[in-house]
């Protein structure tokens, strides 16, 4: 009887393999595990062991693409004046207006990408990292790619599908599932982060390093810029919040604003390369 064999003839599925359990409530702990392990495994792979993550709003466009679309609400504005169409107009300027910081953010990371290939390190050892998507995070991956280099891409599945933007280093374009385990890949090998304009995604996203940070969850320093301190400024009364007493002239250390892709490149060149002794590699020396 031990060894008459199973009804049906079926052997029975292996479990890492059966889809359906591994969907179901059941085993949302190995659902976790797998996006703790699989970045890791990507990261290592690739030699990436810091990063300079950037934030940043996913609607804000190109310039090119924000000077096209004014191009065409203006063409089809001429036949009428219609409260539609002026409003179109309006939020067609706004997004040229916006576009400057998609620009900017093209900018800084072909520049931190660029000095990093120049280091003494491989040049993998410090990457641009963006949220995986359009707009800001298009905006990093691209400069990174436009100065030769690798660049991180990680991105949420969300009910209105956010597709990767094609200027991820392909070995590098992860999906997540679960936000909070995409913040701890943000958070774990980030030596700095840049917060360009943005929304609640931004917010959110900006306010859990400041936390971690403030409350020494972190482990170790980052450097935090928010890019464009008229946005800033009028979006999050920092003043205010030191002045109610909710936050501490300590806490208001922890970030800086800055206005050009120059400007922020000066301070994590000075205060990364001290962190992490950084050294440009002598091309040619003198012999």
């Amino acid at each position: 009887m031990a060894n008459e064999k199973i009804r049906g003839g079926q052997m029975p599925q292996l479990a890492y393999r059966n889809l359906r359990f591994l969907e179901s409530a059941d085993a949302r702990a190995l659902r976790i595990l797998s996006e703790y392990f699989d970045p890791q495994a990507h990261l290592r792979r690739a030699g990436a062991q810091h990063t300079v993550v950037f934030f940043g709003s996913a609607r804000i466009l190109p310039r090119e693409a924000a000077l096209q679309n004014l191009r065409d609400v203006e063409s089809r504005s001429k036949g009428g004046a219609a409260a539609t169409l002026q409003s179109s107009i309006k939020r067609a300027r706004m997004d040229v207006h916006m576009s400057r910081y998609y620009e900017a953010a093209r900018e800084l990371a072909r520049l931190v990408t660029q000095w990093a290939r120049s280091l003494n390190d491989s040049p993998k050892f410090l990457m641009v990292c963006s949220g995986g998507g359009p707009g800001i995070m298009e905006a990093a991956n691209r400069g990174a790619s436009e100065a030769g280099g690798k660049s991180i891409g990680l991105n949420i599945k969300l009910p209105m599908e956010q597709e990767p933007n094609p200027y991820i280093t392909p070995e590098l374009n992860m999906l997540f599932r679960y936000f909070f385990m995409r913040k701890l890949w943000f958070a774990q090998p980030a030596q700095a982060l840049i917060v360009f304009p943005g929304g609640f995604g931004t917010m959110d996203e900006m306010f859990e390093f400041l936390t971690l940070i403030q409350t020494h969850k972190m482990g170790h320093r980052v450097t935090i810029l928010l890019y464009g301190s008229k946005f800033w400024k009028r979006t999050v009364n920092f003043g205010w919040m030191l002045e109610s007493g909710t936050i501490s002239p300590e806490d208001l250390k922890l970030i800086r604003f800055v206005d050009s892709p120059q400007q922020a490149f000066a301070i994590l060149k000075d205060e990364l390369g001290q962190r992490l002794d950084l050294r440009t590699v002598i091309k040619h020396p003198f012999v």
